[in-house]
């Protein structure tokens, strides 16, 4: 029977971070890397099951070569660290689940040998000795917790010693004893810093030369943090905005700077994208921007929230319109300023209610 390639990207410090953290939020984050993760499966790789924090791929019949196979190691480990730099640099929640998820790491560990099957509920699943002898190789005896594990099974294969070296891999020789049977394998441990992670800008923080075209401002009995969830979490949305037939977003993504969500209104898509603004370092801050509404050419929207007490805050709410010509300068003046503040008060009331309730 032909060789299998079993591989298992397991991220590291899930179990702390899901404990010590929202659990709401540590999910989404958690998420978010997994797919990633899957995302960055340039082999064909299968997968079989997802496994809480971990992912158990296997290719059949077949072992990748050395350089295939280390450069799906390094391209995975380039994809979760470039996404957790996203959630670092985009971050508009103050939550320990999203201040601490830069803190996750990531280890891969990589098996072969002769695969069996077992058929369960119609569904065709990896089985036997090479399967248990995988996972157990994740509760080895490494100190780290950021590396690149090969069997020595695997090692032999595909023809890698430990004495291979390049500019990320620097492989070890090492063994644990499992079920009084010794297992060897490599490890390498993987340096971030040498990873070439995608770089990108962040063009979603904005500048004014001027003052907001209307401002509210409104006291509220919760925290700053606990109602900024209540007003960035759009599932909370229909509890007190009014007016939208449906509100369409990502349930499973953290909101942070770039996100995406859009406002349905009598068939008509309003697009939002997440922005910020610089404020004072002890303030909170949310911001959209559309050029969906009609007649003006954009509207940007920031709430802003200032701490007055443990358990109470004030809401600063601005409006920045954008209206080119002349024609849509004296209709945002004359008819549209007063819609918008008659709307935003209302929601804003409608808030305190939803927030009171809960």
């Amino acid at each position: 029977m032909a060789e299998s390639l079993l591989f298992i990207p397991d991220i590291s410090g899930y179990t702390k971070f899901v404990q010590n953290t929202e659990i709401e939020h540590s999910q989404h984050v958690i998420a978010e890397l997994l797919e990633v993760l899957i995302k960055a499966n340039t082999q064909n790789l299968k997968l079989a099951e997802v496994e809480g924090d971990a992912l158990f791929f296997y290719k059949e019949g077949v072992v990748l070569s050395q350089e295939k196979l280390l450069a799906q190691i390094e391209t995975m480990f380039t994809s979760f660290y470039s996404h957790l730099k996203v959630l670092e640099k985009n971050r508009i929640c103050p939550c320990n689940a999203c201040a601490t998820a830069p803190d996750l790491q990531l280890k891969i560990i990589a098996h072969s040998g002769e695969l069996q099957f077992i058929t369960v509920q119609g569904k065709r699943k990896p089985f036997g000795q090479i399967v248990i002898e995988a996972h157990r190789l994740l509760k080895n005896s490494i100190s780290s917790n950021n590396y690149a594990l090969l069997s020595e099974d695997l090692s032999k294969v595909i023809g890698i010693s430990n004495k291979y070296k390049s500019q990320l891999f620097n492989f070890s020789k090492y063994e644990d004893v499992y079920d009084e049977k010794n297992i060897k394998y490599l490890f390498s441990e993987i340096d971030k810093e040498d990873l070439k992670l995608t770089s990108y800008e962040t063009p979603y923080e904005v500048h004014f030369d001027k003052s907001p075209i209307l401002e509210i401002q409104k006291e509220y009995s919760v925290s700053a943090g606990e109602l900024l969830e209540y007003i960035t979490n759009y599932s909370y949305r229909h509890h007190w905005v009014k007016g939208v037939n449906e509100f369409v977003y990502n349930p499973d993504e953290v909101t942070r700077l770039g996100t995406e969500h859009v406002c349905v209104i009598d068939g008509k898509r309003l697009n939002f994208t997440t922005v910020t603004k610089s404020v004072e370092s002890d303030r909170l801050i949310y911001g959209e921007h559309t050029t969906d509404i009609p007649v003006i050419d954009g509207m940007y929207q920031f709430y802003t929230l200032v701490t007055t007490s443990e358990n109470s805050c004030k809401l600063i709410l601005e409006l920045y319109p954008e209206a080119k010509s002349i024609f849509k300068k004296i209709m945002l003046y004359l008819v549209m300023k007063r819609s918008f503040r008659k709307s935003i008060k209302e929601s804003l009331d409608n808030l305190e209610v939803y927030v009171n309730n809960k």
